[in-house]
This record gives C-alpha cells, sequence and structure tokens, in this order.
C-alpha cells in the first residue's frame, strides 16, 4: 500500500510470513520484555485486510466513525476491501499512529 509508504518514508518489508511492515522501531516495557515491530503494515487474514495501527487518541474515535464500514481491535484495523474506506481519514489514523508510537518509543533504535 503506497500510502503507508508516503506516511512512513520506508519501504516495505515483510514482517514474518504474512505482515507487510514500514519502518520499525525497537521497544522495551518495564517488565524488561523488548523488541521490534513495524511501525505500521497490513496483512491479509482469511476473508479480511488488516492495517495495524494504534487508534487510542483524542480525536481518533471521531475519525473511526467517518472512515467506514471496519471493525477495530486493539491494534488492528480490520476491512472487507479498501473502496470500503474513506482513504483521507485512513491516512490520518496512519499518521497518528506513527506519532504515536514514536512517542511511546522514543530514542529507542531500531
Amino acid at each position: 500500500m503506497s500510502l503507508l509508504q508516503e506516511v512512513t518514508g520506508h519501504k516495505p518489508v515483510m514482517w514474518g510470513p504474512s505482515i507487510v511492515g514500514y519502518g520499525a522501531y525497537a521497544y522495551r516495557y518495564e517488565s524488561g520484555r523488548a523488541g521490534q515491530s513495524c511501525l505500521t503494515g497490513f496483512a491479509i487474514r482469511g476473508k479480511e485486510l488488516v492495517i495495524y495501527l494504534i487508534a487510542e487518541g483524542t480525536g481518533q474515535p471521531a475519525l473511526l466513525a467517518k472512515l467506514g464500514k471496519h471493525k477495530l481491535g486493539k491494534s488492528c484495523l480490520y476491512f472487507k476491501q479498501l473502496a470500503d474506506l474513506d482513504l483521507g481519514i485512513l491516512r490520518q489514523l496512519v499518521v497518528a499512529s506513527v506519532e504515536e508510537v514514536l512517542r511511546r518509543h522514543p530514542g529507542v533504535p531500531p
């Protein structure tokens, strides 16, 4: 998805067998658990498409209400086809998600 590449400025990279990720960040929790993940990405899960993002900001519920036909999990936005979504709203959600990830995990190099 060119939208994810445009927002992150990173080329797509496979994360495991099914996730196409854009960008990367390293995380370390207070428990000491550490790892790496993509800033955002997408995958096909059964009959649905998934975009990985965080939609917890104060303006996110209003954006989600205007997005189109979707379901939201903890960090997964599920939808049947891209045509069901408002791409301008999707872009805003992805931008906000990337900003939030980088805010939560500053200065931890991937």
